[in-house]
Order: C-alpha cells, then structure tokens, then sequence
C-alpha cells in the first residue's frame, strides 16, 4: 500500500528577482569597538524578475516552468503545466499515477477556474483543500521557496537566464532528504 505522503504532489510559484535585498543576517558584518558604522544607502529590489512555477513530491523537483515576459497565468497556461505535469508523473513516478495523485495548489483564480478543475478531473489528479495561509499545508511557501531565496538573496543576476541557472543549481543540489 502506498502512503499518501508517497501520493503527494504540490506546485506553486514564485518570483525570482535579477536582485533582492540581502537579510539584516547577511549584511551583518564583525568590526572594531569605536570604528565607524559602514555607511549603507537604500537599495530596492530590481526590476528584473521571473515567474518559476515549480511542482515537486517526496523525492524531488518534478517540473519548473518559466512564464515568458508578457504572459499571465490563466488556466489555460496552468491547464497545460498539469498536462507537463501528468507526463513526467507517468515517466518518473508511475506508481503515483496508478495509485492516484493527491495534488496540492493554492486557491489562486488559475487554480480554481471551471477549466482548470476540468482538466484536474480529466488527469485523474485528486486535489486536496488548502485552507488560506495555512503553514502545515503549504509546503512550497514554508519549506521550498524561503530556502531557495535565502540562497539567491543578495546576489546580482545580469538576466533571466543567470537567476533561472542559479536556482535550478540550488533546487538540483539538494538532497533526497530535503524534499521528504
């Protein structure tokens, strides 16, 4: 019997910024009793940004997708993510497809469109209830994303394609521990 932890399947998205604010712990630094303070000017976060979309299980990143400069995500764009989605479940996780797929997203508009709930129903994909801001089911938001950040927080990325590489690095890096 397969557990449903084992079942599990969770996506959510999440900006990537070309750069973000270092943490009051990472600009933190040692001196010298009496040496003066480092003169620090106001930084915003950049600009650049990109939208990741990332779904993953017990055993590790399943799909990232990138939305494309100009494009929302509506259900027909989040429609075809879950398609991905079943594809790469069918190839590196059968089991999970056989036994049924427990799938957990947020309550965005994309999320709970008639379309959207259609092809849910279409892939066999068993959505769970996600009541708002709740810390034991939202896995991403709790767990994934503010360790990702961490990581790239403080950094310069010169575009799209450098912040897209550096976190698919952090994300492939970790290890199977991580995600369970």
């Amino acid at each position: 019997m397969i557990s449903c932890r084992a079942r599990l399947v969770t996506m959510d998205e999440t900006w990537l910024y070309h750069y973000d604010l270092e943490t009051k712990q990472q600009s933190m630094e040692w001196r010298h009793i009496g040496s003066p303070r480092p003169k620090k000017f106001p930084v915003q976060k950049s600009a650049g940004k990109v939208l990741a979309s990332i779904s993953w299980d017990q055993d590790g990143i399943l799909l990232i997708d990138y939305l494309q400069n100009g494009q929302t995500i509506n259900a027909e764009y989040y429609s075809s993510l879950l398609v991905q989605l079943k594809d790469i479940l069918k190839e590196k996780r059968c089991g999970k497809v056989t036994k049924g797929v427990l799938f957990l997203h947020e309550n965005a508009p994309a999320h709970r469109a008639l379309a959207t709930q259609k092809k849910l129903a279409y892939l066999g994909f068993h959505c769970l209830y996600h009541p708002s801001y709740s810390p034991d089911l939202a896995p991403s938001d709790y767990h994934l994303f503010p360790r990702l950040k961490k990581q790239l927080k403080g950094r310069h990325f010169s575009s799209d394609a450098v912040v897209i590489a550096a976190a698919e690095t952090r994300l492939g890096g970790q290890p199977s521990e991580f995600f369970f």
